[in-house]
């Protein structure tokens, strides 16, 4: 081992270690240009020069790169002599290279702004590193050096281009400067990499990370492209990789593994839009997928989420949006179920991010927006100014001389027209994985005739095969929400399968010991976020960070691009442990659905997860302020300057822990309450139950066929009979709630079935209550018996649908549906999801039991998402009309002596029809229970604006609460299917069956705490509390009876109304005390100061 002195302190290298190594190795930097770890050390720059003096020997400048490491000398890395030595380096380099970023950076970093010789913009500072590489890396010495002094040139052999050169990019990519060697070598280009996560919108290296916030977030090599394993030439990965983590000759393996059940969700693929030539995908640059365009506008995406065309860069100033492109044809009769949303949503976002102003049309043929507050959004969007053209677009056309595209269509009045745009984005449909008939054969279960997994509508996530379960898109095109939820149902079936094993492969989770923190200054680390350009769009993210280095006790603070993701966590830990933090301030998005994460980040780094604190710079500042930047980056200084004065003042808090009670309430003996009560049995579990008429089934009950065929009677006969063998059931009818207690893991609640008072108690409660029919107050409804909903129409028709539709006198009769009656109106602008496929199946009975009889359908769009829209199509095939109508102008319908007179104005043929009929049927919206209202305030769980109940996040918490242990599912959620209903008891069940299968539940620490010697026992907060978590009780204390209260800390919520109600600081919620508030009330009293 060879032992020297750098910068007074000892250092032990190996010998031949050089002493940039050798420096570099106590984390003194070193500028470096020619050097690389991969190569030679060359010390053609001398930017790295350090000032060595040798036993016996005066001081002297070397190159650190190329000098090696010397027994018993003594190294200086910042002399004065070293420092004017390096200033001239990079005065020169500048000289020859001012053109080049990094030089300058190099340079301003040494103090030279600019040099004091004539430049010479130069393209080349002859460090040497490319022809190094060509020729140690890659054997082939295709480039180097000729002639001397002022003469000396980069170039190749001869001067000419050669065969020598692969044109493989090596030169290009070590350059320091740029420079695009290759052009002197071959000529070439360099084949690009494409990027495949963006699309091939952009390039990658052979070694990258697949995408950002990747699992595990890791590099992999590209077995195609990577020059070592295809030619056994480069290997520069493994040579500069630290960990040693590089194995060339690794193989793939093949695992054996035994399971009890399998769970399938391999996704879907998209089409790809080059079949439909007309469209031009492919041969125009700037027409792209939605999915391409998706990634234009992520702040990872090709341009930074910057919204600029591929052809020339240029940010564009209309874009087109075609819908159905590989969806509804003739090849694929189903709807994709997602593009018309995610059409809306991109024109929102790209006009969003758009600093010009910004136009977008969608083309489209119906607007499928079917999913609970997706009417709204569309609508919104209408008012943002997004154009929705009704029609298909048949082909687009490119303008040569400014590479813009005429979109060709037929307008709805059946006119050619057409109109120019910057850019084209097709809604391209999804088709099931090529791999579907692999994994079919492989499992042994069936494909539908579209090759997604076949399953039926009372057993959506069950495949043919017992033991496989099949979640998200491979059984049906559909949105983010299902597909959670059908993640959760077929964890739930999984669960109740394997029952007799739950828990027996589980290992619990491991931190670190937590540091103590007691005594010490506050060191607050502040991790400021982008958010993509989420937040950095709008706010000054860098500015906030040199704001918050200010800040009192702030001893670190950095931005990220995703504060969130697992390099960013990491990053924290890393963080936490270098600069000895005791306090983290994250500030980004919001504490409602992060700051658990961030929580347990710095637990798995020793802290407390109590001292942490966030601030909300995203809803608060960029979101609300989104067109006054800089208000909305000052106003992201104050939220920072606030949160930090709270977080020098954090203490360590710890949770307490309650017992669970191991049985469900399940509301509701519908299909959806009875599905989630016997998941929840066969997992084990006792339920109770409720339901408030005098027998299970709710409106399974008035259904008598469904679109396939299948038969509701026997499957409601199926579930009663399971629910009643059941002796983990029991069920309460003619029930409803009088009172609720407690919180999760033990709540007690009491029932009133048949006018007796019954307590019970359960540790998580599932609302399955359902919704009902909209009784319709326009249209004559209730004034002509000729008038009917769809649900009474399918019951007439069960019963004695011929004779019901035969006409008198042998004439055919004539039936009108009206769709939207009841929703998407002012009084309930959602959409109710089921009417469209409701009128259309008892459209296909009416013709099946009466193929004469004349049947309309009355629309405004038409939502038959998924495979529904095979039996729209069959109804149109079978002659059922179908005539669109406008908002503005509805339908009307007159009584007259010999039967019913239905007014409309067809917008297709552009004038008034008269529809003599005999029936007309209503399709009748979904509208919420009353009684959801008083349950919500039982269980102390929000309803939304339309009266339904509200998840904790539309997309990633379907059928949570707010409320911890309460869960939610059916028609009580919004409207939806048997099949959706089914597949949303079962995720309810699963999130259920987490708290049930644990003995104990940690408490939350953020919650009240009672000073004993403030408190008089004067009351005031025990009334106020809506949890009732607070208990006036008395005792002795030295001789007298004293009054003071009690907190139930599994009821506190620490929502702090006690503590805001008391007189005397008697009571406070830790994490939440007044010298936390009071330190933030003074810090948001204070200017900013830029």
């Amino acid at each position: 081992m060879i032992r020297l002195t750098v910068n007074g302190q000892s250092v032990e290298v190996e010998a031949g270690t050089k002493l940039l190594s050798a420096v570099e190795k106590i984390g003194v930097k070193v500028p470096t240009l020619c050097h690389h770890k991969a190569l030679t050390p060359y010390g053609a720059c001398r930017l790295c020069v350090v000032e060595v003096q040798a036993p016996g020997r005066g001081p002297a400048l070397h190159a650190s790169c190329s000098y090696p490491a010397i027994d018993g000398i003594s190294v200086l890395t910042d002399t004065e002599r070293v420092r004017r030595a390096r200033k001239i380096v990079a005065e020169l380099l500048l000289a020859r290279c001012p053109g080049s970023d990094v030089i300058r950076r190099i340079a301003s970093d040494l103090g030279v702004k600019e040099p004091r010789i004539a430049s010479k913009n130069d393209d080349c500072v002859y460090c040497g590193l490319c022809v190094r590489m060509c020729a140690e890396r890659m054997g082939r010495s295709a480039v180097g050096f000729s002639g001397r002094g002022p003469r000396k040139r980069l170039e190749s052999p001869f001067g000419k281009h050669n065969g020598i050169c692969w044109t493989c990019g090596a030169c290009d990519f070590i350059c320091p400067v740029g420079k695009k060697v290759s052009s002197l070598t071959s000529g070439k280009d360099t084949v690009p990499i494409h990027n495949e996560y963006n699309l091939n919108l952009d390039r990658r290296p052979a070694v990258s990370i697949l995408y950002p916030q990747a699992v595990p977030n890791k590099p992999v090599i590209d077995k195609e492209t990577c020059l070592h394993l295809n030619h056994d030439v480069c290997g520069i990965c493994e040579a500069v990789c630290e960990a040693k983590a590089i194995d060339y000759k690794r193989q793939d393996e093949t695992v054996e593994l035994n399971v009890g059940a399998v769970v399938l969700s391999p996704g879907f693929e998209l089409f790809d839009p080059k079949v439909k030539e007309d469209l031009g995908y492919g041969r125009y640059r700037n027409v792209l997928t939605a999915l391409e365009f998706e990634r234009i506008l992520s702040a990872s995406g090709p341009f930074s989420g910057e919204v600029l065309r591929p052809s020339d860069r240029s940010h564009p100033k209309r874009i087109a949006f075609l819908q159905c492109v590989g969806s509804r044809d003739h090849e694929r009769d189903y709807c994709s179920s997602v593009c018309c949303m995610y059409a809306t949503k991109e024109a929102v976002i790209a006009k969003e991010h758009s600093k010009e102003a910004l136009h977008c049309d969608i083309f489209f043929m119906d607007v499928r927006a079917y999913g609970k507050g997706f009417e709204a959004y569309y609508e919104t969007a209408k008012k943002n100014g997004v154009g929705y053209i009704r029609c298909r677009v048949p082909s687009v056309e490119e303008i040569p001389e400014t590479g813009n595209l005429k979109v060709h269509y037929l307008a709805e009045d059946d006119r050619k027209a057409s109109l120019e745009y910057d850019l084209v984005v097709l809604s391209v449909g999804m088709q099931p994985p090529k791999k579907a008939q692999e994994l079919a054969a492989t499992f042994g279960f069936e494909l539908n005739d579209h090759r997604f997994c076949r399953t039926s509508a009372f057993r959506p996530i069950e495949s043919t095969r017992d033991g496989v379960f099949v979640a998200g898109p491979f059984t049906e095109p559909k949105d983010i929400p299902e597909t959670v939820m059908q993640g959760g149902a077929s964890a739930s079936k999984v669960l109740s399968l394997l029952s007799d094993v739950k828990g027996s492969l589980i290992l619990p989770k491991e931190y670190p010991p937590e540091l103590d923190v007691a005594g010490q200054e506050p060191r607050v680390g502040v991790f400021v976020c982008h958010c993509g350009t989420n937040i950095a769009g709008v706010v000054n993210v860098p500015g906030v960070v040199e704001y918050a280095r200010t800040l009192p006790g702030v001893v670190y603070a950095e931005n990220n691009l995703y504060t969130c993701s697992n390099d960013a966590q990491e990053r924290i830990k890393e963080k936490i442990r270098e600069h000895k933090l005791n306090r983290v301030l994250v500030a980004s998005c919001t504490p409602r659905t992060h700051e658990p994460l961030f929580r347990n980040t710095i637990r798995e780094a020793g802290l407390n997860p109590y001292l942490f604190e966030m601030a909300n710079i995203r809803d608060q500042c960029s979101w609300v302020h989104m067109h006054e930047p800089e208000k909305a980056t000052a106003k992201a200084k104050d939220l920072v300057r606030i949160a930090d004065a709270k977080a020098v003042l954090l203490t360590p808090l710890r949770k307490g822990s309650v017992s669970v009670t191991k049985a469900a309430l399940v509301i509701g003996g519908g299909v959806s309450g009875m599905t989630s009560a016997l998941d929840l049995a066969g997992q084990g579990y006792d339920v109770y139950l409720l339901e408030k008429e005098k027998e299970l089934g709710g409106n399974l009950r008035r259904l008598r066929y469904l679109l396939d065929g299948e038969d509701p009677r026997r499957e409601l006969s199926s579930l009663l009979g399971k629910v009643e063998a059941s002796d983990k059931i029991d069920v309460l009818t003619e029930a409803g709630i009088v009172k609720v207690e407690g919180s999760i893991g033990h709540f007690r609640t009491k029932v009133r079935t048949n006018g007796e008072d019954r307590e019970i108690e359960h540790g998580v409660a599932i609302v399955a209550t359902g919704a009902k029919e909209y009784l319709p107050k326009e249209y004559l409804y209730g004034q002509d018996e000729r008038v009917l909903t769809q649900l009474e129409l399918e019951e007439r028709l069960a019963a004695d649908g011929k004779r019901f539709l035969a006409g008198t006198g042998g004439a055919p009769k004539t039936v009108v549906m009206i769709q939207c009656v009841g929703s998407r109106n002012e009084d309930r602008p959602y959409c109710s999801r089921m009417c469209c496929s409701e009128a259309v199946k008892n459209a296909l009975k009416i013709k099946e039991l009466s193929p004469e009889t004349n049947v309309y359908v009355l629309y405004r769009d038409i939502r038959t998402y998924g495979f529904r829209e095979g039996y729209y199509t069959k109804a149109r095939q079978e002659g059922v009309a179908f005539v669109r109508f406008d908002e503005n102008l509805k339908p009307e319908v007159a009584a007259n002596g010999k039967g019913l007179n239905v007014g409309v104005r067809d917008t297709v043929l552009g004038f008034d029809l008269e529809i003599p009929a005999d029936l007309v049927i209503l399709s009748a919206g979904t509208i919420p229970n009353e009684e959801s209202k008083a349950l919500a305030q039982h269980f102390k769980v929000p309803l939304n604006q339309d009266g339904f109940f509200l998840e904790a996040h539309l997309k990633l918490r379907p059928v949570d609460f707010a409320t911890d242990g309460v869960y939610l599912c059916g028609l009580a959620h919004s409207p939806k299917t048997i099949e959706e209903s089914i597949v949303q008891a079962g995720a309810a069940s699963a999130k259920a069956a987490v708290i049930l299968s644990k003995d104990a539940l940690d408490l939350e620490a953020n919650i009240s705490h009672v000073v004993d010697a403030n408190c008089d026992g004067c009351a005031y907060c025990v009334d106020p509390c809506p949890f009732k978590a607070v208990t006036l009780l008395e005792y002795m204390f030295k001789g007298a009876v004293k009054k003071t209260v009690e907190i139930n800390e599994s009821l506190c919520k620490g929502c702090g109304t006690c503590m805001a109600t008391c007189p005397k600081k008697g009571v406070y919620v830790r994490g939440f005390t007044l010298e936390q508030i009071g330190a933030q009330i003074s810090a948001a009293l204070e200017a900013a100061g830029g």
